[in-house]
This record gives C-alpha cells, structure tokens and sequence, in this order.
C-alpha cells in the first residue's frame, strides 16, 4: 500500500477583469457554482508503507476556464499567465497524475480536506473518475491535536513545521513544496490511532419550488360543468377541502 501525499494550487475568477469566457462553461459556473477554483497545480510524493520516497510529481496547468490568473493568486503562489501559457491542460495532467498513482492500493494524504473537495469538484466538472479519491488521511487534522492546537481550531502549515523544526527548504504555497512539508510532518507524527478518513460530498442543496396557487374558482366551474348544475357553498367547500387532502399524499395505498 502506498501514501499519495499531495497539494493543489488554485485559480479564480477574477471579477475584475475584462476576460470572456466561453458559453457553456459560463452558463455551468453561474448557473451550479460547481468549480470556483480551477486546479492551476499538483505537486505530490507517493511513499511506500515504510514511509520510504518512491517518486514525485509535479505539474503546472494551463487554465481553461478561468484564463488569466488572478492578481491575488499571482501575488500567493507565484504563478503567471506565462508559466502556464504552454502547460497542458487539466485532463491531461490528470491523465499523468493516474499514471503516477499507479495501480497499487493508495491512500491519499492532504493537508485538510480542502484539496480532496476541489479535487473531486474538479474531476466531476471535466467528467473525470474519482474512484481513487475517498480513502485519505487530513494531516493538518491530526497535526493540529499533536501540537495541541485549541480545540476546533487547526493549525497552519508553516507554524506546524516550525513547531516541529522541520527545515524549511522552499516556499510556501507552491504545491510540489507544500506537499513535501506535508509528507515530512506525516512522517513524524504518524501513529497507529491516524485512521484514514471518507470523503463523502455534500449533498447538492435542495431548489426549493415556487409555492403553487390552486385555481378553485376553475375547479368548482369543473365540478358545475360535470354535474350540470351549481355547486352549494357546502359543496364548494368539501371539494376544496378534498382537493387539499389528496394533494398530501396521505391515503395513498
């Protein structure tokens, strides 16, 4: 069994600028806000059972709904339009990610479960398969109880590392070093009593309908028209009162 130790960098849309985007993938963003973070990188390191390295991978991609990265993600990871001009795009980085995964049994390893949910978000929005994805362990979690963090509360990847003395060898908030700072605090802290944890998504919020208006003055005509007469004000109500009562569903056999 093998660990995937893996970080996600992100793009946005950048409300700001002037950028068009395509009809289709416009529509889907505004109309299910299914991807609000485009995946722009994947750093991993797989580790076999011993904790032993095993290989590495990491990928820039070209962005292909939010195209020009946003100043705020620019200025955090330091990532340009120019590095990602000529990368490949998602599908196909992903393709190379499986690759790397390989076909043995794996969990994956992350720090907090931010970058499993906009993984999976990102692999259903490009009809990708997430298999793989619902075994894995959220390091930050169980980081935050060794260092004894406030209750509830969860600490930074940076603080962890300094509390740990784990050198620091490269910046911050690029997804190949976050993943090994990652990897090295799995490493130090891992116990028996870490279990792997299931991600399930939330269920999609549920749309609620309009509230309908029943026309009874039409009713009542259809009941005049089928009878051939007017109904009484004692009829007119137990109509009302009956067509209220099979709307509920309660005497159905």
């Amino acid at each position: 069994m093998n660990y995937i130790i893996y970080d996600l960098e992100f793009n946005q849309k950048n409300n700001a600028s002037t950028e068009t985007y395509n009809n289709s993938i416009e529509t889907e963003i505004n109309n299910n806000c299914s991807i609000p973070f485009e995946i722009i990188q994947i750093g991993a390191l797989k580790l076999n059972e011993n904790f032993q390295l095993i290989s590495t991978f990491n990928m820039l991609i070209k962005p292909t709904i939010y195209k020009s990265i946003h100043p705020f993600v620019e200025n955090l990871t330091k990532i340009t339009d120019d590095m990602v001009a000529s990368c490949k795009d998602f599908i196909h980085v992903y393709e190379d990610f499986l690759k790397f995964i390989g076909n043995d049994e794996i969990t994956l390893c992350v720090w907090g479960a931010a970058d499993i949910k906009e993984l999976v978000r990102n692999l259903k929005f490009h009809n990708l398969s997430t298999s793989y994805v619902p075994k894995y362990f959220d390091i930050q979690k169980y980081a935050s109880k060794y260092l004894k963090a406030p209750e509830k509360s969860r600490i930074g990847l940076r603080n962890a590392i300094e509390l740990l003395n784990i050198p620091i060898e490269g910046e911050f908030h690029d997804a190949f070093n976050d993943a090994y700072y990652t990897a090295e605090i799995f490493k130090l802290i891992y116990n028996d009593n870490i279990k792997p944890m299931i991600y399930t998504p939330a269920s999609p919020r549920r749309i609620s309908q309009p509230k309908e208006k029943i026309d009874i003055l039409s009713l009542i005509n259809q009941f005049e028209k089928m009878y051939n007469r007017e109904m009484s004000e004692e009829e007119k109500s137990i109509i009302k009162l009956a067509y209220m009562m099979g709307k509920t569903r309660q005497f159905i056999l």
